[in-house]
């Protein structure tokens, strides 16, 4: 063993230093794993499985060829649906359906299996916003509506510097409004309780006129805390989702509340995507370490933030499990955090934080190996912070195109239960539904992990970017505002749904829906974010904990379960309307404001998140739109818009020129928009020696060439680059 330029050698592999001495000190400690075993492992894991990654990235590309030349074949002639889908079960696109059959998943923890509820996704690199996450299990009802538009500012509710009254006295007649409908009492309204209390192992409470009632359903009562008369926090349960109502001073909102109540807290984030992928801008073994470190503390318990402020310091730790007293006076004990899944990266990405006979890994292989160990901390019990009671490890696995790579996924993480000595199928998989060759052939992949899938979602946004990209050599595709309404999308979220329910995922696994994208706008989320459920998802995505909190209450207003009972009679949607192209007419013309307009939308969205994910190392934030809303942005937004203008000018609707014309109008917007920012560097003082700006523009003029449209090969390229001169 010995160290050659910051690397250690260790048998065929090289691994970079740092990461080397974490997982030797910190990472396989207590849990019954040698820290040469652990790299041994891996290094047979790579040798034995990376030549099957490498043929399964050959054959995307194949597929794309066969793909591109069967449309340029038939351009100039009206398209065959018909023959369109059989040439796609000739080349093996499209794979024949397996007979039906059910997931056979154990060992799943409740908020996954049965308790429908909103779902965060964060970047793991950042100890702060982890925090918040995994802290966001719940959240406070009176500042989910006191600090956001979803309370209108009209008559007299106005959101000031100083404490509002008439806006906080809003905020408690929508929480009781909220206990009626779904905590109702046998007799009268909670507006009307002036106090709440024990009695006969049940909740009481007492109206205004001196009567008493009680719930009108009893086994709605939980627990409680403090003493029977006058408890200090009172649990509810509905649809599988608990409430407290806390009683006493409180700050601001319930301070002159008639029954003591200072606020409603509600269990909110259900589960959290700890994210290694799309939301991380991670490059190098020292962008790695941290993300590492970051679940590391999560999976022991023990990760802690620091922060100052002015002369006050301030940790931030994992919340506590909630402690009750329940009907006979028995212990009743209820998570205090979310349960955490962790996704790994895909496989088409490389890592040189380790080398196989000089050459960067497979980073999935990396990732599954080494959160799966860190997790073994929390199987073994190895903290006091417990994430998952049944003992699994929740990895969900991205960009996966068909079930050949699925079932090589499920052989990887098989490889890692030998290693890291789990029980098998320890290790449960999600499957993240965002590229077409998945989407046709659902059914297929989940079959190929039937046995420790525990989570489908449709992801919309890297779905669209793939579309595109496949679709290249199809035509002109509409403009991005008009994919919304394309057939093959509605086709997609709803057949996610029916085969996720065919294949047996109710009451056993996960079916999700994407992003809110907008997390200053929680009114309109709270009027159309319900629709998730209605199509028979048991989570959707939420962009932050307070969004998080108000989608929870769409849960209690829709029975999930019930939704997709009655979903599993619907007609299945034929796979003919997913591979619908949504490409403009031959006889429909675009202005010059049209072109214009979208060619400087998609440039100016673009610039804005890649201008902080290369030259500030950040990937995944509130980035602000042409009209300066801001929007969650990531590497799947970046892929649309940076595949939609390669698709246009593929087609000659627009020029480089115009391009980078477009390019350097909008960088100028881009800069003023990040103008407070003490840390941005304006790219249009030199747009030659602006990394970021040119990163920009390798996106949409090298799109074309960029494997299935993704961004990261470009975007780490540069960062790298970015690095070496900061």
């Amino acid at each position: 063993m010995t160290t050659t330029n910051k690397y250690i050698k260790l048998g065929g592999l090289e691994i970079a230093q740092p990461l080397f001495e974490l997982v030797k000190n910190d990472i396989c400690p207590n849990t019954g794993i040698d820290n040469e075993k652990f790299w041994s492992s891996l290094e047979e894991i790579v040798r034995d499985l990376q030549p099957n990654n490498s043929e399964l990235l050959a054959r995307r590309d194949q597929l794309q060829q066969q793909i591109d030349e069967w449309h340029q074949t038939h351009r100039h002639e009206k398209h065959d649906a018909e023959a369109y889908k059989k040439f796609l079960q000739d080349i093996g696109y499209l794979v024949d359906e397996p007979d039906d059959f059910q997931i056979t998943t154990t060992n799943v923890d409740a908020e996954i299996a049965e308790v429908a509820g909103p779902q965060l996704v964060v970047p793991l690199d950042n100890a702060r916003y982890v925090l918040n996450a995994v802290n966001a299990r719940w959240g406070s009802l009176y500042d989910a509506f006191y600090a956001t538009d979803a309370i209108s500012e009209a008559d007299g509710c106005k959101k000031i510097k100083k404490y509002n009254p008439i806006r906080g006295e809003k905020v408690i007649q929508i929480a009781r409004e909220f206990l009626d409908r779904h905590f109702a009492l046998e007799r009268n309204t909670h507006k009307h309780v002036t106090r709440y209390f024990i009695k006969d192992d049940q909740l009481a409470v007492h109206m205004g006129d001196g009567t008493e009632t009680t719930l009108l359903k009893p086994q709605q009562f939980v627990g409680y805390t403090g003493k029977p008369e006058s408890p200090d926090k009172v649990l509810l349960c509905h649809h599988g989702l608990h409430v407290e109502i806390c009683f006493g001073e409180g700050f601001f909102i319930g301070r002159r509340d008639h029954a003591n109540i200072y606020d409603i807290h509600i269990e909110s984030a259900i589960t959290t995507i700890m994210d290694c992928e799309d939301s991380v801008a991670s490059v190098d073994a020292e962008d790695k370490l941290k993300v590492y470190k970051n679940w590391l503390g999560l999976m022991k318990g023990t990760l802690i933030r620091t922060i100052v402020k002015e002369d006050e310091t301030i940790e931030r730790a994992m919340e506590p499990d909630r402690n009750y007293t329940g009907t006979n006076s028995h212990p009743v004990v209820k998570h205090g955090r979310s349960l955490m899944l962790v996704r790994n990266v895909g496989i088409h990405l490389e890592t040189d934080a380790v080398l196989y006979n000089g050459k960067p890994i497979p980073e999935t292989m990396l990732d599954v190996m080494v959160t799966a160990l860190c997790a073994k901390h929390d199987l073994l019990g190895n903290n006091t912070l417990r994430n998952s009671r049944t003992g699994s490890v929740y990895i969900v696995k991205p960009k996966m195109h068909g079930p050949d790579e699925v079932a090589l996924a499920n052989d990887l993480f098989t490889r890692v239960e030998d290693a890291l000595e789990l029980s098998r199928n320890t290790l449960k998989m999600g499957i993240m539904d965002e590229e077409r060759r998945t989407s046709v052939n659902l059914k297929a992949c989940i079959y190929a992990a039937k046995e420790r899938l525990a989570f489908i979602n449709t992801g919309f946004l890297d779905r669209t970017g793939d579309d595109i990209h496949t679709n290249m050599e199809a035509g002109i595709i509409v403009p991005k505002g008009e994919l919304k309404q394309a057939k093959w999308l509605k086709a997609y979220e709803e057949s996610n749904v029916q085969i996720g329910l065919l294949c047996g995922l109710k009451g056993r696994a996960q079916i999700g829906k994407g992003m809110w994208a907008m997390p200053e706008e929680m009114n309109n989320m709270m009027e159309t974010k319900i629709q998730h459920l209605k199509a028979g998802a048991n989570t959707s995505w939420v962009p932050s904990p307070i969004a998080g909190t108000l989608h929870a209450i769409h849960y209690h207003k829709l029975n999930v379960q019930s939704r997709q009972h009655a979903l599993m009679k619907a007609k299945q949607v034929p796979v003919d309307d997913i591979l619908d192209i949504p490409v403009m007419s031959n006889d429909r013309k675009l202005t010059a404001n049209d072109i214009r307009h979208e060619l400087e939308n998609n440039s100016q969205g673009i610039l804005g998140y890649v201008s902080r994910w290369v030259g500030q190392g950040v990937g995944c934030s509130k980035v602000p739109d042409i009209n300066d809303v801001a929007l969650m942005e990531d590497c799947a937004t970046l892929r649309i818009s940076s595949q939609h203008i390669a698709n246009w000018l593929h087609h000659d609707i627009v020029t480089e020129d115009e391009v980078l014309a477009a390019m350097k109008r909008m960088a100028v917007i881009v800069d003023r928009q990040n103008r407070d920012d003490k840390e941005y560097k304006p790219m249009s003082a030199d747009f030659e020696n602006s990394i970021p700006f040119q990163a920009a523009l390798d996106l949409v003029l090298k799109g074309l060439d960029q494997a299935n449209g993704y961004t990261e090969f470009i975007l780490y390229q540069r960062r790298r680059e970015q690095k070496l001169v900061s």
